[in-house]
């Protein structure tokens, strides 16, 4: 397939052949930050591009700050797969998904260089402006499949990207000593705990019982709002930083 680069911040287009068309009605409305999770630039690159992968996205970011695009915008990118966000489980055909080079966890958590970061921030600014995306419509991987992803993981800096103009943020909670809930608790306070995951957006049942999904979202949480400490336990840190993330989003939409 032959096309022009949607953004200016493009330096090269390289067609991946894993794409279709977005499912009606959804448009891009959502973008999907990710890591490679490969210790080879190329092969990840290449691995996006083979037939043989499935897989896809729109954008891949390198560590020197070089953007390729590899799937119209127009179209559905297979960077995604299972998951869900806002109550809605195709989240490619609602996305527009950026990989960026980096080994993640299988490689050590290494460091996402500056200029890497830099591009990934102007790369995001031109899709959110021409998109229209909200902020609290910045994502990772891991926010829609808690559990089954981690990227682009606890050592993404959030917190600089939303100072660029991209995601919504709060600065989190410090820890403290204090009432917690976990894994095996039950009863109202559980299900006010899920009651605040689902406003944000997270996918879960809202059961009153702290059980596996409950925890690896809570883990998901902290992976993206609160890093510092990312154990699935909802202590007071990690409320009332969702507490305060939820007024943000809701000031953002008033």
């Amino acid at each position: 397939m032959i096309f022009s680069a949607d953004s200016k911040c493009v330096g090269e287009v390289r067609a991946a052949v894993n794409f279709g068309e977005r499912r009606a009605p959804f448009q891009p409305d959502i973008l999907l930050l990710h890591y490679t999770g490969m210790d080879s630039d190329d092969g990840a690159l290449k691995w996006l591009c083979s037939a043989e992968s499935g897989v896809s996205c729109h954008y891949y970011v390198r560590t020197n700050g070089s953007v390729l695009q590899l799937v119209p915008e127009v179209k559905r990118a297979h960077h995604a797969g299972v998951g869900s966000w806002e109550g809605h489980d195709d989240i490619n055909s609602r996305s527009i998904g950026i990989e960026i080079v980096n080994a993640g966890h299988p490689g050590g958590l290494p460091d996402f260089p500056p200029a890497q970061m830099q591009a990934v921030a102007e790369l995001s600014r031109d899709i959110i402006l021409r998109h229209k995306i909200e902020p609290h419509h910045v994502l990772a991987h891991s926010d829609i499949a808690p559990g089954r992803k981690e990227d682009p993981g606890e050592k993404f800096d959030w917190g600089w990207l939303a100072d660029q103009g991209v995601g919504l943020h709060v600065v989190p909670s410090s820890l403290r000593p204090g009432p917690f809930l976990q894994r095996g608790d039950t009863g109202q306070s559980v299900e006010a705990w899920q009651s605040l995951l689902v406003l944000y957006g997270y996918g879960l049942e809202i059961s009153g019982e702290f059980d596996e999904k409950t925890h690896v979202v809570t883990e998901a949480f902290q992976r993206h709002f609160r890093q510092e400490k990312v154990d699935g336990v909802a202590d007071y840190s990690t409320i009332d930083t969702l507490h305060r993330l939820l007024g943000a989003k809701l000031g953002e939409l008033v």
